[in-house]
């Protein structure tokens, strides 16, 4: 499994989590801590200052106390994400099927040639690709909120 955090300009973080991980709010928190903000200072420099809109969708590891509590420190504006609307999800509609188009019909012997298949993977997707993700998420937040819940194809 891999954690992958992006905007507009293309991945900031990548994070393999280790084979036998449980994804808690204790682990999401130290990854967001130790991994993901010094990745936007080092990646996107200013953004943390100029302010970073968040958005997950609402797994309770995303919504635990932990969690919000270290958002809410960091200043980032949390972006709600309607119940039930997992195609509301980035990650989900636009980011996973590009890689499982580069990965399809691949084997892999260990967990590092995953690891370093999803890399180039991720490589493979220009700026315009996640341009046209967030273009199309807006686009998707428009037609729930217009209908009242969650999104309709």
């Amino acid at each position: 499994m891999h954690m992958i955090f992006f905007d507009m300009n293309g991945v900031i973080l990548r994070w393999p989590v280790p084979i036998g991980t449980t994804i808690n709010a204790q682990y999401y928190k130290k990854v967001l801590q130790d991994k993901l903000r010094p990745a936007i200072r080092k990646k996107r420099p200013g953004l943390l200052e100029s302010g970073i809109l968040f958005h997950h969708d609402n797994a309770p590891v995303h919504t635990a106390r932990a969690v919000t509590d270290v958002l809410a420190g960091y200043k980032w504006e949390l972006l709600e994400h309607p119940r039930y609307s997992p195609d509301l999800a980035p990650c989900d509609f636009h980011l996973f099927p590009k890689m499982k188009e580069h990965l399809r019909g691949q084997r892999f012997e260990t967990e590092e040639d995953i690891i370093q298949a999803t890399k180039v993977a991720i490589k493979n997707l220009d700026k315009c690709s996640y341009v046209t993700a967030f273009k199309d998420w807006l686009q998707r937040i428009e037609k729930c909120a217009n209908n009242g819940g969650c999104y309709v194809e």
